[in-house]
């Protein structure tokens, strides 16, 4: 199902991340903008977004230039996805999601699995995304008990239910987590698969319907004795864990660390917007002139800024492979839930009835950031992560 109908433009090959930004930015004010209502209003997956950014080469953001990507990593993607998320949140986590799929199957890629997805993904052609989550195991999505069997000396046989899987049924290609095939392999062990859209025994379930972040088509998948390669194995069987902890999770926490900083900075610029526009009929007096409203949006833009250092600070250890950068990437996302809730509420507050109006940007806004808590790793999660961390025990102690 390799997305044809868009021709490459990719005049970013070989970019610098100045106008790698510049492109996100225009694809965010030209499209992103005039769509993200409708996005939400319709739960709708934001398609002509996501094209836009395979066409500018975007979508190859993560894939290394070997297979004509434009070798970014963890900071790029996390500035990428700030930018989307000041227009809407659901093109962010939909274009991250992607970016965190071909992040994992370059991590260990075999040449031909480079040629047919990693080389169309980065020529806009193709478009990924991972399905870790299932009903049973909850926030802990690292834990898999979806069946992986060898069939025969070249085929895999898939059986399992994922939820949540972001750009459910628009994907070109799904990055499957599952119980390790070798039926001797050692308990707690996994592997990653890739399942092309299209392959017999997928059944997607009801259309996403969520309070906030409608426009991500999370969906639900039920692989009913799914038939795929061998070769469309992930690194070696029992690899899952070393991906959730070297790839998917640095990844997937600065995406969704990007995304719900954009949603925090649009609620900043929309406070300040108003405090700087609105007078007091009576007085001629500013909202921006009264002490305790000057206050309150100095507090949100320190809660800001102190969070956007930490995201940044993060994903510069990944990039750099810190010593710091797991309890960084678990605080960043924990911080910016926090920030995202907080600049939200409080600008609702001082944008006093407006605010509160139903179908108002503060609506929108407020569902969407209600979500950076529960998606897995969950804040609660993410916070026991880093005191184990830099105490020294085992991340994932019962």
């Amino acid at each position: 199902m390799t997305n044809t109908k868009s021709p490459l433009v990719n005049s970013l090959r070989g970019a610098t991340l100045d106008e790698i930004l510049n492109s996100a930015r225009q694809i965010a004010k030209d499209i992103l903008t005039v769509d993200a209502e409708q996005v939400d209003t319709d739960a709708r997956w934001p398609e002509r977004g996501i094209r836009a950014l395979q066409q500018a080469g975007l979508g190859g953001l993560v894939v290394s230039e070997e297979f004509g990507g434009l070798g970014q990593g963890a900071l790029a993607l996390v500035r990428v996805a700030e930018i989307l998320g000041t227009e809407c949140t659901s093109t962010g986590l939909c274009y991250g999601m992607h970016c965190v799929g071909a992040a994992v199957i370059g991590a260990k890629a075999t040449p031909d699995q480079g040629e047919r997805y990693l080389r169309p993904i980065a020529q806009g052609h193709h478009l990924t995304t991972i399905g870790l989550s299932e009903p049973g195991t909850g926030a802990h999505f690292y834990l898999s008990e979806t069946k992986l069997k060898a069939v025969d000396g070249d085929s895999y046989q898939i059986s399992g239910t994922k939820s949540f899987v972001t750009n459910g049924a628009h994907a070109d290609s799904y990055v499957i987590s599952t119980v390790a095939a070798d039926p001797g392999a050692p308990p707690g062990q996994f592997s990653c698969v890739l399942v092309n859209e299209g392959t017999p025994g997928l059944d997607w379930q009801l259309p996403w319907d969520g309070m906030g972040m409608r426009g991500n088509s999370s969906c639900s998948l039920k692989l009913n004795e799914v038939k795929i390669s061998k070769r469309d194995l992930i690194g070696d069987e029992g690899d899952q864990i070393w991906y959730i902890f070297q790839v998917v999770a640095p990844y997937f926490l600065t995406a969704m660390a990007g995304t719900y900083l954009g949603l925090a900075s649009t609620a900043l610029r929309i406070a300040q917007d108003h405090l700087t526009s609105r007078t007091y009929s009576t007085s001629g007096v500013s909202l921006a002139q009264v002490p305790v409203l000057q206050h309150r949006i100095g507090v949100m833009w320190g809660m800001l800024e102190r969070t956007r250092q930490l995201v940044y600070f993060a994903a510069s250890q990944v990039d750099q492979g810190g010593p710091d950068a797991l309890p960084a990437l678990c605080s960043a996302k924990a911080e910016v839930a926090d920030c995202a809730v907080n600049l939200v509420n409080e600008a609702m507050t001082l944008l006093g009835g407006i605010g509160y109006q139903r179908g108002g940007r503060m609506e929108r806004l407020m569902r969407d950031a209600r979500a950076a808590h529960i998606m897995a790793p969950t804040t609660d999660v993410l916070r026991t992560w880093v005191g184990r961390s830099i105490l020294g025990q085992p991340l994932l102690a019962d």
